[in-house]
This record gives C-alpha cells, structure tokens and sequence, in this order.
C-alpha cells in the first residue's frame, strides 16, 4: 500500500502552525509539526489582515518544518462565519453543492452570494407533509475573509486543497476519545482571540459556537491593569496563572482573575445554552486544548462554574510520533497546540 500524507493549517492570532500525517499499513502517524510565531496585528480574530507578514512566517514554516508537500486544508473560524442547524429538503449528496445557495438563501443575515457554504448532514427525518429531510448544521463564511486567509497561504507557495471550519476539525482531532460512561462532551479549544466551542455525542456535532475571546484578552487585561507591557504581562500570566497569592503581584493577579471569569462566563453560557435547547444529550464532560487552555488553574475553575469535570485534550496521543522529530518533552508542549491542524489533516485524509 502507498504511503501518503496530508497537511492541515491553522492561521491563527498568535502563530502559524501545520500538522502532516502519514498513512501506511499501521495506521496514522504524525510526520512533521511546526509552528512560527505572528506579531499580534497579523491576523485579528482569525481574519488575515497582514498578508504579507502571514506569508513570509508561512515561508518560513515550510522553510524550517521539513514537510513533504504544500497541499494543505485551511481552517477558518471567526465573526465572519455562521453555523445554523436547518432541516434541508432530502436529496443525493452530489446535488448539494448546487441546490445549497437556493435551498438557504432565506436563512441567511448575508447576501448568499458573499458566502462559501457548506452543509454538515446529521439525521435524516421526515417533514409534517410526510417528505424526506435532512437536518443538518448549516455553515456560511464570508467570501472576503476566506479569499484573504487562502490568497496568504498561496502568495507561501501553498496549494489550498480544501477549506475546513475549525471547530469540525476540533471534533475530528478529539471527538474519538470518548470514554464508555461518556457520550456527550463539549470540546473548548481557547486561542488567543478565537475560542470554539464543539459539543458532540460519538463524534456527532450537535452545536457550534465561535467566541470572540481568548488568552491574549487575559493579558491585555494584565498589562492595562498593571501598567507592564504586554510581553511582561504574558510572562506573569504564564508563571503565575490563577494561583498567584504574592502581594507584589496582587493587581496582576486580580486583573487575571476577572478576565478569566469574563472568559469562562462565555464557555459557561453556551453549555447552559446548548443543555437547555437539547437535555436528551447533556454535557458529561469539557475536554480543554489550545495555548489559552495551559494557563494554570483554569480548568479547576471551569469546573467549578459548569459543575462538569474538565480535562485537558492531546490530540497526538493517539498517534505515532517516533519519526516526528521531536523529543518527548517537546511533544508534550505540542500535544494543547495541536488539535486544530491535526483535525484538519485528519479531514483531508477522509
């Protein structure tokens, strides 16, 4: 059997990374993975507004990441992007494409034709005249950010197969993880602008949600209420977490405190929101990945406020890694980073 490999991106606030994984007779190994940092008005919740900053820190990724190919498949999620359950008139799967922008054009706040939609079939069901449906999570990006993120990648040499939604590809990276006495969990990946919030019951989605927020806000909350410069601010935020107690750093600590809360408010409400609009299928536990996620003390407190055990996610756990080249050490740090291009990887290999 031929080996082959797939790449996903992800573009986000802080960094650029890419996850490669390899296919063979023994399964899927993770390859290569790679990151390079971005300055923090490169892309702004998730929106490419620096091409030419994004592209060169792509470059250089494919530069010093070792990969064997500039195929990849881009994950997007910000403001720009809508996902909507809708039951959909039933049809064959290669008919969708073209009858999506007729069939949703009504559902939409947007013209259909400044989006790139996509449809997520779930279940199929019957309508109250008696004919076939499709219910399904409807999810419609704006053409502009997508064209900016994929024109970014391209001007790097890259090849974009295929555009993903962050979240799905979350869910692919982790949702496979469940333990027998869980079937529904709600999967948290907090970056430094962007958090996705993915339940889902055996790999099913049953709810989406984008939020506007994410580590870098703890920090800017930490630098305006001390008045240290953000790069001073990250550092306290990383040493001290949440269980800083030294009166030198009293006002760092409760600028963290609040902001944190603000955070976790967010998390909390769209699992009462979820809960509440679907209680056949309960959250029974939040898996936790992402940069945002390793601040110290954050999932006892997520805990506390959703009364749901929480744990931290490693989406290369599962996988090889004696060709990856990196220790184990390093790959521990990379396990939080790297569920949303392993995710993505995994959905180009489907």
């Amino acid at each position: 059997m031929a080996r082959r490999t797939a790449i996903g991106l992800d573009i986000g606030s802080s960094g650029v990374r890419a996850a490669e994984l390899a296919y063979g007779r023994d399964g899927a190994r993770l390859r290569r993975f790679g990151q390079v940092p971005l300055p923090d008005t490169a892309v702004r919740a998730g929106e490419v507004v620096d091409a030419p900053v994004v592209t060169a820190a792509l470059r250089e990724l494919w530069r010093t990441g070792g990969f064997s190919h500039r195929d990849v498949v881009l994950g997007v999620a910000n403001q720009r992007v809508l996902v909507r359950e809708v039951d959909l008139p039933a049809m064959p799967l290669s008919d969708l494409p073209r009858a999506l922008p007729f069939q949703v054009e009504g559902l939409l706040p947007m013209p259909v034709d400044s989006v790139v939609l996509d449809f997520h079939p779930l279940r199929s069901m019957t309508s109250s005249s008696g004919g076939p449906l499709v219910r399904g999570l409807l999810v419609a990006a704006s053409r502009d950010m997508v064209m900016a993120n994929v024109r970014a990648a391209e001007a790097a040499g890259l090849h974009v197969v295929s555009v993903d939604l962050t979240p799905f590809a979350l869910m692919r990276a982790l949702g496979s993880r469940l333990d027998l006495d869980v079937e529904t969990e709600a999967l948290v990946d907090i970056g430094a602008h962007v958090t996705n919030v993915v339940v889902h019951s055996d790999g099913e989605p049953r709810f989406v949600r984008i939020l506007l927020t994410g580590g870098q806000h703890l920090t800017d909350a930490i630098s305006e209420g001390t008045g240290v410069p953000p790069a001073e601010a990250e550092a306290l935020k990383h040493e001290h977490g949440l269980t800083a107690t030294s009166p030198e750093h009293a006002r760092a600590a409760q600028a963290l405190v609040l902001s944190t809360q603000a955070l976790l408010d967010e998390i909390r409400s769209s699992v009462d929101y979820y809960s509440a609009s679907t209680p056949t299928h309960p959250v029974q536990r939040i898996v936790v990945t992402g940069g945002g996620a390793q601040l110290r003390g954050l999932t006892e407190r997520l805990s506390a406020a959703t009364q749901t055990p929480v744990v931290q996610g490693n989406a290369i756990a599962s996988f090889s890694t004696r060709r990856a080249g990196r220790d184990a050490e390093q790959l521990g740090l990379l396990g939080p980073l790297s569920a949303v291009p392993v995710g993505l990887a995994l959905g180009a290999a489907r």
